[in-house]
C-alpha cells in the first residue's frame, strides 16, 4: 500500500529517522480523525520490522517478517486498544504489555507497539506506562496515536518524538477524493468531514449524506415545533453519536456565521444554506453561543460511559427552548 499523498512529507521524516539511525523509542502521532494516522503508523511499523526495505522506505511485503505482519501474527508487533468500544485502556492491559516487553525481541530488527487511541489510557494505566518510558527496553519502538494530545499526561508527551499531522491542502485532497469516488459532491462531503479525506471517503461509501439530511429535517422540525425533542432523541439513540454531535455542531456554527454574512462559501453545510439563512435571522445569537458551548462540552464525554439518549435530549431540549425565543 502506497503512502497517502498528504502524508508524504511525514513519511520522509520517518524515513530520515531510519537512515540516520535515530529511530525514536517513543513516537507520538497526533492529528484530527480521518487523516490516516493509524495507516501511517502501521506502514512505519512494517518498515521497522522488514528485513529488505524498498528504496522508498516501505516494507518489501515478501520477507518472513512482512508475511507475518500481514497475517497479524508477528511476535514483535503489538497493537493495544481498549478491550471494548467506549472503554478505557486499563492498567491491567499496560501491565501485561510491560511483562511482554521484559523479553527480548524474537527477530533481529525492532519490536513495535502501537497504542491507539492513546488518550484512552486511564490514570493508573498512563502512570504505569510512564514508568516504562522512563526505562524502555532494548530495540523497542512505541507509537502513540491520538486525536486529542492535550488529554495525555504532559510527562508522557515530553518523552516522545512528535509527529503532528496537519489538515491537508484542499486541492490535493479534492483531487484524491475524485480519484476514489464517482460522486459529484466531494467538496460537500469534505466540508462535512471537516477536511479529513478518509472520513469524507467513508461518508461517500456509507451514504452518510442521506442520514445527515434526515437528521437535519428532524432538527428543523423541532425549530418549527413540529417534532418533540424527546421523541427525536429516542430516534437518534441508535445512530453514531460522534457523527451526530459533529453535524449538530456544524449546523450551529453555520447559523452563527449566517448571522454575519450572506455568503455561503464559509459554511460547512453549503447545500443547506437557504434553510440556515432563513433560520439564523430568527434565532437569539446569545442562545446559539450557549448551545455551541454545550455541544463542545458534551463532545468531551463521548469517550466515557454515557446515556446517549439523555445526552441528545439535553441538547435538543435546549435547541427547542432557543426556538421559543422567536415566538415572544
Amino acid at each position: 500500500m502506497s503512502i497517502l499523498p498528504w502524508l508524504q512529507p511525514h513519511w520522509q521524516h520517518l524515513c530520515d529517522y531510519n537512515s540516520q539511525n535515530r529511530v525514536p523509542q517513543a513516537l507520538l502521532i497526533s492529528g484530527n480523525k480521518g487523516l490516516g494516522k493509524l495507516q501511517l503508523a502501521n506502514q512505519y511499523a512494517a518498515a521497522l520490522l522488514c528485513a529488505n526495505l524498498q528504496q522508498n522506505g516501505l516494507a518489501c511485503d515478501h520477507c518472513t517478517s512482512c508475511l507475518l505482519f500481514k497475517a497479524h501474527s508477528h511476535p514483535d508487533f503489538i497493537q493495544l486498544q481498549p478491550e471494548e468500544p467506549g472503554k478505557t485502556i486499563t492498567i491491567g492491559q499496560i501491565r501485561q504489555l510491560i511483562a511482554r516487553l521484559t523479553l527480548k525481541p524474537q527477530f533481529d530488527k525492532y519490536r513495535v507497539i502501537i497504542i491507539e487511541p492513546a488518550e484512552l489510557m486511564n490514570n493508573a494505566a498512563a502512570n504505569a506506562f510512564l514508568k516504562y518510558l522512563e526505562e524502555p527496553t532494548e530495540r523497542t519502538v512505541v507509537i502513540l496515536i491520538t486525536n486529542k494530545p492535550s488529554r495525555l499526561l504532559t510527562t508522557i508527551v515530553s518523552r516522545c518524538q512528535k509527529l503532528a499531522i496537519n489538515q491537508p491542502d484542499k486541492i490535493l485532497i479534492n483531487s484524491w477524493l475524485k480519484q476514489h469516488t464517482k460522486r459529484e459532491d466531494v467538496s460537500l462531503l469534505l466540508n462535512l468531514a471537516q477536511g479529513s479525506p478518509l472520513l469524507a471517503l467513508n461518508y461517500a461509501a456509507e451514504d452518510t449524506l442521506r442520514l445527515r439530511n434526515d437528521c437535519f429535517e428532524a432538527w428543523m422540525g423541532i425549530s418549527k415545533h413540529r417534532n418533540h425533542p424527546v421523541m427525536v432523541a429516542e430516534n437518534w439513540f441508535k445512530l453514531p453519536a460522534p457523527a451526530l454531535l459533529t453535524w449538530l455542531t456544524t449546523w450551529v456554527i453555520d447559523l452563527i456565521r449566517c448571522r454575519y454574512t450572506h455568503s455561503s462559501d464559509a459554511l460547512y453545510n453549503q447545500d443547506l444554506k437557504d434553510h440556515l439563512h432563513g433560520l439564523a435571522e430568527k434565532i437569539d445569537p446569545k442562545g446559539l453561543y450557549k448551545l455551541y458551548d454545550l455541544l463542545l462540552m458534551r463532545q468531551q464525554l463521548l469517550d466515557t460511559p454515557i446515556n446517549k439518549q439523555a445526552l441528545f435530549e439535553e441538547i435538543l431540549i435546549t435547541w427547542a427552548d432557543l426556538n421559543l425565543w422567536k415566538q415572544t
